[in-house]
């Protein structure tokens, strides 16, 4: 953006190092907000915490970093995943986990986003309003039928899934990763049918959609405070609106973290776009300043601190496999069980009770 505007680095250093600051402070403020329904969702689906504060919201940072360098924020997932069944969290329960992290997410950002989308076709922005409600509508489709699904039926993988892994891997190993993903999704299902039945679960995601609220109202305000530094006029409600429909249009799955479609999302809404606009009616534009210093606090700033805490993960000592779950055992494991002979199990029995 340097490169192809007019923009200049005493443009950018306007807003000032306080709104700059504050801007910073209130995103990783959601980041840490969203940290802690991981925490709490740990804790009231799993019914104890799996390891310490810092760690857990360190795991939770170091899948955000994934999820912001990934096209469609995907992928985070899976690191927290992993770190969980690391921690003997069995694979279903750790998807279930972040499956609901996942939903409330998107319940929220979607919501949010028909809502601004709304707003602007009221105003007369019809074609960012139109654009925002139609990505949002497949994306909150998607998630609402998977849950209905899951909780009424067990799911599993499509047969030709055999075929497409065994193009990468041996029959044998893909035979085994095929059977682990349908044992999970099996698991994950049954923690569906359990807990959408439970008065407890269903508290306990209420609680954590409202902290999805609040961690949303972060990221509005730190775009207001950094607007209103340089003398726009906008409220917290419509701040919300606009980061909400950059988060929507973001999600794209073209570019890595939704860089350019995030800054280019928030422009239109903020400039009620109902055209197809020209490329100088953007690069021209006296608020894309602002738009990149906001981009800056509300990404590249957070992304250094992600970075850190997947270093600081993927750093540790690896950890003893507490695992029970027979598909989780490792591919070494299952081997030595299953070749061992009747004579050498009879064998270990006897060892044991002489022992004791």
């Amino acid at each position: 953006m340097f490169l192809f505007t007019d923009l200049s680095t005493e443009d950018i250093f306007a807003v000032g190092a306080i709104p700059f600051v504050i801007s910073c402070m209130s995103v990783m403020g959601r980041v840490l907000l969203q940290a802690y329904r991981f925490k709490y969702f740990i804790k009231e689906f799993i019914g104890h915490d799996v390891s310490s504060t810092a760690n857990t919201i360190s795991a939770r940072l170091a899948g955000d970093f994934v999820t912001q360098t990934t096209p469609s924020y995907v992928g985070g997932e899976f690191v927290r995943i992993a770190w969980l069944t690391k921690k003997g969290v069995t694979a279903g329960k750790a998807a279930w986990l972040t499956t609901m992290e996942i939903i409330a997410d998107v319940l929220v950002g979607t919501m949010l986003g028909f809502i601004a989308g709304a707003l602007a076709i009221y105003n007369g922005a019809s074609l960012i309003g139109i654009i925002v409600i139609l990505i949002a509508i497949p994306t909150f489709a998607f998630w609402v039928v998977l849950i209905i699904f899951s909780a009424k039926r067990t799911l599993r993988l499509p047969s030709f899934s055999l075929s497409i892994v065994q193009r990468f891997v041996a029959r044998e190993r893909a035979e085994r990763m095929v059977r682990s993903v349908n044992d999970a999704l099996s698991d994950l299902c049954k923690m569906s049918r359990d807990n959408f039945n439970s008065p407890k679960a269903i508290k306990t995601f209420s609680i954590g959609i409202a902290i999805t609220f609040v961690a949303f109202l972060f990221q509005g305000y730190s775009f207001m405070v950094l607007a209103n530094a340089v003398g726009s006029d906008i409220d917290l409600f419509n701040s919300l609106m606009a980061t909400s429909a950059s988060t929507v249009l973001a999600t794209l799955p073209i570019t890595l973290g939704g860089s350019g479609l995030a800054e280019l999302g928030l422009w239109a809404y903020v400039s009620d776009l109902n055209s197809i606009p020209s490329l100088d009616d953007v690069l021209n534009d006296n608020q894309l300043s602002v738009i990149i210093v906001w981009r800056i606090a509300s990404y590249h700033v957070p992304l250094v601190i992600m970075w850190i805490a997947l270093m600081k993960t993927i750093g540790r000592a690896p950890l003893r496999d507490t695992r029970t779950s027979t598909y989780l055992t490792s591919e070494k494991e299952n081997k030595d069980a299953f070749s061992a002979s009747p004579y050498d199990q009879n064998k270990k029995i006897d060892k044991s009770d002489n022992s004791e």
